[in-house]
């Protein structure tokens, strides 16, 4: 699995003209499932994803969890974090898990971080077109992928 993970003041999701998910401070989480990954993608990622010392201390220092601010997480489906593209401009997203695979997947990894939060999180519309909007705060955005833990 791969999520991008970005610090924000404010983010939210639209599908049709209607708000299907919002918070305040907190992560936007845009999540990308392959065919490859299980129970201990999501494990890995819950965790470090909770745990990742990105907030604001009394100090000003990124010192702080999620869990420790008390802050929010929104999640985004996006196969599109599986692009390729090696081969000519047309990216090929061979590598994404078809829907079937990758939504229950993606349940339940928002299943877990809610548990792991001890909150809701909110989430778009599985596979339907989006439109996400945010504010990054910091701008803070790092890149986690659980084949390829650094």
């Amino acid at each position: 699995m791969r999520v991008l993970v970005q610090r924000v003041s404010q983010a939210e999701v639209t599908v049709a003209g209607e708000v299907k998910g919002r918070i305040g401070e907190g992560l936007l989480l845009l999540v990308g499932v392959e065919e490859a990954d299980g129970g201990d993608d999501i494990g890995w990622l819950v965790r470090k994803i909770s745990q990742l010392r990105i907030f604001g201390d009394e100090n000003g220092v990124m010192n702080r969890s999620l869990l420790e601010s008390g802050g929010q997480a929104l999640a985004v489906s996006q196969f599109t974090l599986h692009a390729s593209v090696k081969k000519g401009n047309r990216p090929s997203y061979s590598r994404a898990a078809r829907g079937e695979i990758s939504q229950p997947l993606f349940d339940r990894f928002v299943a877990e971080l809610a548990a792991a939060l001890g909150k809701p999180v909110p989430t778009g519309v599985f596979g339907a077109d989006m439109l996400v909007s945010l504010v990054n705060d910091g701008p803070v955005t790092i890149w986690l992928d659980s084949r390829n833990p650094e």
